[in-house]
């Protein structure tokens, strides 16, 4: 018997909607088991070692099931609505539920992993909204805008910048007016979590159920504003370095932090080195602006770099475009076409290792029947 979506209630503030219900519904009827077994449930917390989640009847450990632990499949991520079976419970090494399967997501936020590895590391699932956390310090730099807003723009949650530490800066119109060139299209809002100033245009982003992940480097005051948000100290802090403004990870781990008005924030590691795990369909989104413009060059295939008739070199020319905007363009351009070159061959090469691994069961299976024979 499929379950009642208000038997969760929990749940349902913590992000549940119908979608996540009917894949759970779908999972349950797929494996065949009694459904009185499995329940929904969402992902609070993970580190190396240790995973939570909220049932609903309550948070609980869990492990994960073996197609994890083998690499079958990818772990879930913090956000994530995932399948338990709670028949199970105690008997994994957590002694808590055991996570059989992660639901499909409605959003999912995703980088690169770090190094020379062509793999997606999942940041956080099921994301309502990103708030792009830059510092109005140090910390303030548009170029590093641009690549959160293509990050931002690739996981189909609403954007924000939130530019942060107002209190440090004498003006900040003009910041503000900067970071809406560099991020068009989003809301841009200056904000300090210790004067209070700019909190309030946070609210409508922050509604019961809604889950809002912070984006930022390290030292831009993701974890200030959200022990100020949720009213009392959830998250360490720290001070930056005297010089550059730059932070140490205070947050080493992912994890939901509920607020009185029924949202939820979500922490992430600081960001020293964002590398995108994108498509050209999120660049020309975040730049949409060039796109246009494009629109208007000479030739279908122009690449804004020194044709005649380009309507974006231009723009340059006459001052309507920045000039380090388009060098930015470039350059992001170049990094995500030698990642779909990458992509593409990593794909290839797990293709031939799957199919390598078939041919040897197929033969292995050739050889014991002829052996029993």
């Amino acid at each position: 018997m499929e379950k009642n979506l208000q038997d969760g209630e929990c749940l349902l503030a913590y992000g549940y909607t119908p979608f996540h219900q009917s894949h759970f519904d779908e999972f349950v009827r797929r494996v065949g088991v009694d459904d009185s077994d499995l329940q929904p449930a969402r992902v609070l917390f993970t580190s190396r070692d240790h995973l939570r989640v909220l049932t609903a009847h309550g948070e609980r450990a869990a492990s994960l099931a073996g197609l994890f632990r083998r690499g079958d499949v990818d772990p879930p991520a913090v956000g994530d609505f995932v399948a338990v079976d709670v028949a199970q419970s105690g008997a994994g090494p957590s002694g808590g539920v055991v996570v059989r399967s992660a639901l499909p997501r409605r959003t999912c936020i995703s980088r690169k992993v770090a190094g020379e590895v062509t793999r997606e590391q999942v940041v956080a699932a099921n994301v309502d909204t990103i708030f792009l956390v830059m510092g109005l310090d140090g910390d303030y730099n548009l170029r590093r805008l641009e690549r959160f807003a293509v990050l931002a723009r690739e996981s189909g949650a609403q954007p924000v910048v939130v530019l942060s530490k107002a209190d440090l800066c004498e003006d900040a119109v003009g910041p503000r007016l900067d970071a809406q060139q560099a991020a068009p299209g989003m809301p841009v809002f200056a904000i300090s979590s210790l004067t209070d100033t700019g909190l309030e245009a946070l609210d409508g982003f922050l509604g019961p159920g809604q889950t809002v992940a912070l984006v930022g480097s390290s030292g831009a005051g993701k974890s200030t504003l959200i022990n100020r948000l949720a009213g009392h100290p959830v998250m360490k802090t720290g001070a930056v370095r005297a010089g550059d403004d730059r932070g140490r990870h205070t947050t080493t781990h992912r994890q939901l932090v509920p607020l009185p008005a029924g949202g939820l924030l979500l922490d992430n590691p600081g960001i020293r080195e964002l590398q995108l795990w994108a498509g050209e369909e999120a660049l020309e989104s975040a730049f949409g602006d060039i796109e246009s413009l494009a629109r208007g060059c000479r030739f279908s295939d122009c690449s804004h770099d020194g044709e005649p008739g380009c309507a974006v070199q231009g723009a340059v020319d006459g001052g309507r475009l920045d000039a380090a905007r388009l060098a930015n363009w470039h350059g992001l351009s170049r990094e995500l076409a030698s990642l779909e070159r990458r992509r593409n061959v990593a794909h290839r090469r797990r293709e031939e290792r799957r199919t390598s691994k078939l041919y040897r069961r197929v033969q292995s299976a050739k050889r014991s029947r002829r052996g029993s024979g």
